[in-house]
């Protein structure tokens, strides 16, 4: 018989992760939705296909009826908030799934606080952006007791994602530790091409003769970025696909940690002072691609193009 899943958390990435568990999922039940806005979770319920998704209005009401509770929030105090709360009623047995990006200790304390109440926890972070979690196409990683990730694998490669990044077997916390190095690397990508393109424009070189070699060499991830700063996209949304407020809570984590341990990251660090410009500028609803209007700023240019 298979499990009863329930959803909480409908930022820009678990909204598409929530359509493709209802869409390519293969559940016989409908899926259980939990917002802490009930209004975006009837507006998600509102586009899927009918019949497969329910919406819920208390939380524990969504764990209470789940045997898979899935959780994809903004930062450390939400989700820790949220599973404390989560724990107070009968969870014996059940599986939390969490997919936020966290600091690993955050991630060691959540499976500390599920386990003493008698519940099960396996990490499962996705690399990726917005469209890729409405396209399917992220990568999923997974980390925590072998018989628990396989329960979570059916929902991850061809239904969440394209790929899985396998650490059963390995504390949750080691899934947390990748997707923070991890997303340095996202980041180092943004301040290089912000620069690049700075440069580009200030030199006489020009931003579409940088954007062919740009194309021609870093196909993907780069090409993407780059024509969203040369689009003025950084500036012109109404809601960022990668918040301000979340780039630098990234950041300072892997700051963190490379503390810790005695590592300098210097280009995070840069990047961490440009997303404090861009915050200055924005507010909240800067993005991480307008590192490049800091960038730009800092080098005499206009903020926006």
């Amino acid at each position: 018989m298979a499990p009863q899943l329930t959803w909480i958390g409908l930022g820009n990435m678990g909204r598409g992760m929530c359509k493709n568990l209802v869409e390519k999922g293969d559940l016989d039940k409908p899926l259980i939705i939990f917002n802490r806005t009930t209004k975006r979770a009837t507006d998600l319920q509102a586009k899927l296909p009918k019949g497969k998704s329910t919406v819920v209005e208390e939380l524990g009401e969504g764990v209470a009826k789940a045997d898979i509770i899935f959780t994809c929030l903004g930062d450390d105090q939400a989700i820790t908030d949220t599973l404390s709360t989560a724990v107070k009623g009968d969870v014996k047995g059940k599986l939390f799934v969490d997919c936020s990006t966290v600091h690993p200790d955050t991630t060691s304390k959540l499976a500390k606080i599920v386990e003493e109440h008698g519940a099960h926890f396996v990490a499962c972070p996705v690399f990726g952006a917005p469209a890729m979690a409405e396209g399917g196409q992220l990568v999923c990683v997974l980390a925590g007791q072998k018989s628990l990730v396989d329960k979570v694998k059916p929902y991850c490669k061809g239904v969440m994602g394209r790929a899985e990044i396998d650490f059963s077997g390995q504390a949750p916390s080691k899934a947390t530790h990748l997707k923070i190095i991890g997303n340095t690397f996202v980041l180092n990508m943004v301040e290089t091409l912000s620069e690049g393109h700075a440069l580009a424009e200030k030199s006489g070189l020009g931003s579409e003769n940088l954007h062919s070699f740009i194309e021609a060499m870093f196909p993907g991830p780069y090409t993407a970025y780059s024509g969203r700063l040369m689009g003025g996209d950084y500036y012109k949304r109404d809601e960022p696909l990668f918040g301000v407020d979340l780039a630098r809570k990234d950041a300072k984590h892997a700051l963190s940690l490379a503390e810790s341990c005695g590592v300098k990251m210097r280009d995070v660090e840069v990047a961490d002072a440009h997303l404090a410009d861009v915050q200055k500028v924005q507010g909240s609803k800067g993005d991480i691609a307008s590192i490049y209007g800091a960038v730009r700023k800092e080098s005499g240019l206009k903020y926006e193009i």
